[in-house]
């Protein structure tokens, strides 16, 4: 989206929302998210104050949305801001030490006993997943035309530690978010 689509937008009230099954994943993003927009005087809170947990943990119908959006509406809500993961995708890389081959000058010997750990060592490939997560953010004022504002998409490779992936992805939402002027930078004294 092109910045003056989104020049007078200004959130002041919003909802950080993160779709996950994995429910420390989802409080660590909702709240440290909720942080970074505290401390650049944005008032937020996670889905988990705001929303009840029958609205969380079931599947909800259109009406049930709507009704659950003028809910907001009502308390002063202009936005939500809405991560989800989008997919996963297994992955295999080489992990052993290829030697570099030129081709003109190796003979078939060579070339065929150095590709053979493809076949028979074990540790030759490694699996790992790829996490594809989408954040948008939307503007719930009724009378807005295009409620959809912005959206980012972030790969998340094999997260071991919950704690650093979810720091480093909301870095990186942060960073987005103020580089497009989504957000205000936290200026220092």
């Amino acid at each position: 989206m092109e910045e003056s689509e989104y020049k007078d937008f200004n959130p002041n009230n919003v909802l950080v929302i993160g779709v996950t099954p994995d429910l420390e994943a989802r409080n660590a993003f909702e709240s440290q998210l909720k942080t970074e927009l505290y401390h650049r005087d944005i008032n937020a809170l996670q889905s988990a104050v705001v929303f009840e947990s029958s609205f969380i943990d079931s599947k909800q119908t259109e009406t049930e949305i709507e009704n659950q959006i003028d809910t907001l509406l009502s308390k002063g809500y202009d936005t939500v801001i809405v991560s989800t993961v989008k997919g996963v995708d297994d992955k295999m890389a080489i992990v052993s030490e290829s030697k570099k081959t030129d081709y003109n000058l190796q003979k078939f010997k060579t070339y065929y006993l150095l590709s053979q750990n493809v076949y028979f060592d074990t540790d030759y490939y490694e699996n790992y997943k790829v996490y594809h997560i989408e954040t948008s953010i939307y503007n719930l004022k009724k009378d807005n035309e295009k409620a959809l504002i912005w959206v980012g998409y972030y790969d998340i490779i094999d997260p071991e530690n919950t704690k650093k992936t979810v720091d480093d992805y909301v870095k990186a939402v942060v960073k987005a978010l103020e580089k497009e002027r989504l957000i205000p930078k936290i200026t220092t004294l």
